[in-house]
């Protein structure tokens, strides 16, 4: 593709087609990728081994990762393996698919071909264990790196963090966290939701709120991810929009999925007044989505308020929100329910009372009307102790 005329430089470039790569990789149309990286030549770019890392990374960051793995076997003789290369694969399984299983195998791979492993790859599979809750293979292998003398980095010492606050061992990690600085890294806003996140999921409020409070006192800004892990063991209504005005007042807004997650709580306490509030602020904040609405209506719904409910799922209806099916149904069969019963309603008022009309009026025995009525009312008899509890008069 050249400019208009058939003369000057060529509009595109390497950069062009690394979007193009990271585009068909995102909609795993792997052979479109590979395609594409095949045109650095026809472009007369180079397609070397960075070029290949770059088309490996994206593979791996959709979620491609086999394919990435059987790319980089094929390409043996052309992109010769190193440890950058596995790294990719490795962090691959680590990080963006989570197995531990595939990551083993593939840290394995590295040393029957005499791949060394270095900080990069420790971090990748040290977080994969952490992830996975196996505390034991988390500080083995970091054991392992001290004997190796290869130095953690910051990403390393998180996962280490995240491990042992998953496995309770808050002091432990603590310590860590000590050890950290002492060998000159810094922590940051990661390294404490690694700590507040897991004590969070444990229930342990005080010990989260203490790491909350340590790092604004370290002038380390919380992330949405900070207040969500609190807002979720929050215990009283008033604790909640403290927070949320906390938040506010640090420049971090709440999203629609912090709003699900509080409407869902309330609904659970029955204060429909504090999810009526949340709704009125997420207005204000760009508004609801359709998430939004559906956890509204199902909690408005389990706690009784039809009318109220109905009320959301026609709005959210004329806002041509896509509807949930089972609420849809559920929904439908109460305002039928309703409409049968306004029927029913009117038709009882409209009858013509003519008790009035006294001897002029027909006169019919007890049997008849009971013959009569047979169909339309179930047969009720009176059982008492005097008849032996018989349905049967004596």
């Amino acid at each position: 593709m050249r400019r208009r005329g058939g003369t000057g430089k060529s509009l595109v470039t390497p950069q062009t087609l690394l979007i193009l790569i990271r585009r068909y990789c995102a909609v795993h149309e792997v052979g479109k990728a590979i395609n594409t990286f095949y045109a650095h030549k026809l472009f007369k770019f180079d397609a070397g081994v960075e070029e290949f890392h770059d088309l490996l990374s994206a593979l791996c960051r959709y979620k491609n990762v086999k394919d990435a793995e059987h790319l980089l076997f094929c390409n043996e003789s052309v992109f010769p393996f190193n440890t950058k290369s596995f790294n990719i694969i490795l962090n691959g399984w680590c990080n963006i698919i989570v197995n531990p299983r595939e990551a083993k195998r593939i840290w394995r791979e590295m040393n029957e071909r005499g791949i060394a492993h270095d900080a990069i790859s420790y971090s990748s599979i040290i977080s994969c264990y952490s992830k996975s809750s196996n505390l034991h293979e988390v500080l083995r292998l970091f054991n392992r790196m001290k004997e190796l003398d290869i130095a953690p980095d910051r990403k390393v010492y998180n996962a280490v963090i995240h491990a042992l606050a998953k496995g309770r061992r808050v002091k432990d990690a603590s310590n860590m966290l000590m050890t950290m600085e002492e060998n000159g890294i810094d922590p940051n806003t990661v390294t404490y939701n690694s700590l507040i996140k897991p004590l969070c999921r444990a229930r342990q409020l005080d010990e989260a709120r203490e790491f909350f409070e340590e790092m604004l006192r370290r002038g380390l800004s919380p992330t949405l991810r900070t207040y969500n892990s609190l807002l979720r063991i929050l215990r009283t209504g008033e604790e909640v929009f403290e927070l949320l005005e906390k938040m506010n007042k640090m420049g971090c807004h709440p999203n629609n999925d912090t709003y699900i997650m509080l409407i869902r709580k309330f609904c659970r306490w029955h204060q429909l007044d504090n999810v009526l509030k949340l709704w009125s602020e997420m207005s204000k904040n760009g508004g609801p989505d359709r998430s939004s609405y559906v956890t509204l209506i199902h909690g408005l719904f389990l706690n009784g308020k039809l009318e109220e409910a109905y009320k959301y799922y026609q709005e959210m209806k004329e806002k041509q929100f896509l509807p949930e099916p089972k609420l849809d149904v559920v929904l439908q069969t109460w305002v039928s329910g309703k409409q049968i019963a306004n029927c029913q309603m009117i038709n009882s008022k409209d009858k013509v009372d003519l008790s009035h009309l006294g001897n002029e009026s027909r006169v019919t025995s007890p049997k008849f009307d009971r013959e009569r009525d047979v169909i339309g009312h179930p047969e009720v008899r009176s059982v008492v102790r005097e008849r032996g509890f018989s349905l049967w008069k004596h």
